[in-house]
């Protein structure tokens, strides 16, 4: 499998950053994920960063080198990460309970699987058009659908979310796949700060007329701009599909250049609780995964001597 990704986070007009996202891969399959820590909760950046652990801990330990059933995985992986947070309130004696919402992406073969809980978005792009967007787990959003329905006149708040991982009730988790998938293609996760100051029409756009590496930090600055003083943390990982065979021109990411029980992961398994950075970019990806592939290359000397 061939693709390129491109990931950027900005704080805005808030205090910190509590949005995490990362992404993961072995020879044939690959998780992008994407999580929005909830304010008016405590911890937030733990309860983001908690839950994309459980996914990438997850994701190694089940793909070897595919998933049997992404379906099932993203459904039981994110579900895995909600009860992690519900120990971790537990064991640090906390009132409340740390709450994030999360999207997450497998591609395996020339196929996508999604999953989502709360009102961080996927979107995939196809030419010019937009294929498939995540519906938002707002009351707002159920509003809107059931408006076609049946009157309904109260307007309620956007960010009014009715589950979330954290809370104390079971989450919702709506899961799409598969949709197969052809070279070109991309597919953006975003966390709330990025599609409530663009619209999905800039969005598409945007996605349809750049490469990702031009679209997504340019879509982010738009965002920040429309946000203003107040405007929220904006995060975004993009993923282009170049294929599923090996080829020379590619620019991207190769897995098949990996071993069959090679995991590569930007999901860090770090101290939680620790000061995170407020900005995350491209280059710092980069980094992060120049020292896993010479992690990998040196495994495979010393296998070889």
């Amino acid at each position: 499998m061939r693709f390129s990704v491109y990931q950027i986070s900005r704080r805005g007009g808030r205090e910190k950053n509590e949005d995490r996202m990362g992404y993961c891969y072995t020879r044939e399959a690959g998780l992008f994920a994407l999580a929005d820590g909830m304010g008016g909760h405590p911890e937030g950046e733990v309860a983001s960063q908690l839950s994309l652990q459980m996914l990438a801990a997850m994701f190694q330990r089940e793909c070897k080198p595919t998933l049997p059933d992404p379906l099932r995985f993203l459904q039981e992986a994110i579900v895995a990460g909600h009860h992690q947070l519900l120990r971790y309130a537990t064991q640090k004696a906390l009132l409340d309970t740390p709450r994030t919402t999360i999207v997450a992406c497998v591609l395996q073969g020339n196929e996508a699987y999604w999953a989502h809980c709360g009102d961080s978005r996927l979107y995939l792009v196809r030419g010019d058009k937009l294929i498939a967007r995540t519906r938002d787990h707002s009351y707002s959003e159920l509003q809107q659908t059931m408006s076609q329905v049946v009157p309904m006149p109260d307007r309620y708040n956007r960010n009014v979310l009715f589950t979330c991982l954290g809370s104390p009730g079971k989450p919702v988790v709506d899961t799409v796949g598969p949709v197969m998938l052809q070279p070109g293609d991309r597919v953006m996760l975003c966390s709330d700060g990025l599609w409530g100051s663009v619209t999905d029409a800039v969005i598409t756009d945007q996605l349809a007329s750049l490469a990702i590496s031009d679209s997504v930090p340019e879509l982010v600055e738009q965002a920040l701009r429309n946000g203003g003083a107040k405007s929220d943390n904006v995060s975004v990982i993009a993923v282009e599909f170049e294929g599923v065979g090996g080829s020379q021109g590619s620019s991207g990411i190769q897995t098949q250049q990996l071993g069959d029980a090679v995991f590569a992961s930007t999901i860090q398994a770090g101290v939680l609780g620790t000061d995170e950075p407020d900005e995350l970019d491209d280059a710092e990806i980069e980094r992060s995964i120049r020292e896993i592939n010479e992690a990998i290359k040196r495994s495979s000397q010393h296998k070889k001597t």
